[in-house]
């Protein structure tokens, strides 16, 4: 008989968290990946593009991939193919870094959006694989603790990185640093998918009858939506939470205007707020069962850091930024992930978690809007005051989630 929470699963589940952060903090879209496309591109917009194209791919897949995942009795030889996909777009950006460079910035540009759409496009698939084996693998109460631990572990892994990236940028010239970062990065990112795939994954009994095509598919799940009162408040709150990206890509841009850089000191960001990251997984995430309570705290320390920002003039104060960063950013994940899984029932997951990542990731654009707005007001302050009426009307809607009645009224 499967055995439900088996501690090997955990300690796999938590290996690929490290070997994965280990990996892509290189590339952390509030402090290294806008330096990067900076360098390639003076314009804010571009900046913004860039950091959506790290994280947006994957929203116009995902309902695909659930459509086909609702019949699946396993999902894991299917993620093992993404992982390829994945790992193969991070290294060619990499190498089209380290042979093209700045003998054709634009070019370059072009092959690392490629890069970033295809690894964030494969993620579309591996999102809604990645939910369903966790709700499969581990209890309610363990997915919680398992979850904390692979926030903790990607932390740990992310203080590590941020340790090797400031000596990499601080010792090597760019671009050529920056193409180090990325072909290192993807051979410790391949030992984190091999471990992975090896996971004990148990065979799915009730699964869901596969419509004849998409576009029915598609009418279903919308009619699923539109019944689910609780779905659409919990969409629209999510959807809100990353409305920290109309600023975050650019607070780094204002910090290497405020005081001068160095690769170090980029290092230091990384490395303070992934220990924001670990504060918050041991100390306070992991305690929280409550996913409608986590998400709303995640909110106000998100809020919090960007009213710092306001009048953020030196190393400690930006510190103290990234840290906030860190706690809240890992509440958001924790709890928009277990939130779609406590709800959804069991042979229509696949589509509960499509439906909420597809319409709530729509927010992965607002660094372009956020880049807009920077180059059209040049003013900072302006983005980090629209950024925090967003976040505060999230948080408001946060409290609905945890009052049926309130929820009710509100749709």
């Amino acid at each position: 008989m499967y055995k439900v929470d088996n501690p090997k699963n955990n300690y796999k589940n938590v290996a690929h968290a490290f070997f994965l952060s280990l990996a892509i903090t290189i590339a952390e879209p509030s402090t290294v990946l806008p330096l990067i496309i900076e360098h390639f591109s003076q314009s804010v917009v571009i900046v913004g593009l860039f950091v959506s194209l790290l994280r947006g791919g994957a929203i116009i897949i995902q309902l695909y991939a659930a459509f086909h995942a609702q019949a699946y009795k396993k999902v894991l030889p299917y993620l093992g193919k993404v992982f390829f996909f994945r790992w193969l777009s991070w290294f060619s950006i990499g190498v089209s870094i380290y042979f093209i460079g700045d003998s054709n910035k634009t070019l370059t540009l072009v092959f690392i959006g490629i890069g970033l759409f295809f690894f964030s496009f494969s993620a579309g698939f591996g999102a809604i694989y990645f939910k369903e084996l966790q709700a499969k693998l581990f209890s309610k109460r363990y997915r919680g603790k398992t979850m904390a631990n692979r926030q903790v572990a990607g932390s740990v892994a992310s203080i590590i990185s941020g340790g090797i990236a400031g000596y990499v940028l601080g010792n090597f010239e760019a671009p050529l640093n920056y193409a180090y970062l990325f072909i290192v990065s993807s051979f410790i990112m391949g030992i984190g998918f091999m471990i992975f795939v090896t996971i004990d994954e148990p065979t799915k009994e009730n699964v869901q009858v596969k419509e004849k095509h998409f576009g029915l598919f598609v009418k279903n799940s919308l009619k699923i939506l539109k019944a689910d009162k609780r779905l659409q408040l919990q969409i629209a709150a999510i959807f809100l939470s990353f409305s920290y990206y109309l600023s975050m890509p650019f607070v780094i841009l204002h910090v290497n205007q405020s005081i001068t850089l160095t690769g170090w000191m980029l290092g230091g960001f990384i490395m303070v707020q992934m220990i924001g990251s670990i504060v918050g997984s041991s100390l306070l995430w992991r305690k929280i069962s409550n996913y409608e309570r986590m998400l709303s705290l995640s909110f106000v320390f998100m809020i919090t850091a960007f009213s710092i920002a306001f009048f953020a003039h030196n190393i400690y104060l930006y510190a103290l930024i990234f840290f906030l960063f860190g706690v809240a950013l890992d509440g958001f994940n924790i709890s928009g992930m277990n939130l779609v899984i406590e709800i959804a029932p069991e042979e229509k997951r696949p589509i509960y978690t499509a439906l909420q990542t597809n319409i709530s990731s729509f927010g992965l654009f607002f660094p372009i809007l956020g880049g807009m707005l920077l180059k059209f007001f040049g003013s900072y302050s302006f983005v980090y005051g629209i950024t925090i009426g967003l976040l505060v009307l999230g948080l408001l809607l946060s409290f609905g989630l945890k009052n049926e009645t309130i929820y009710k009224k509100v749709i």
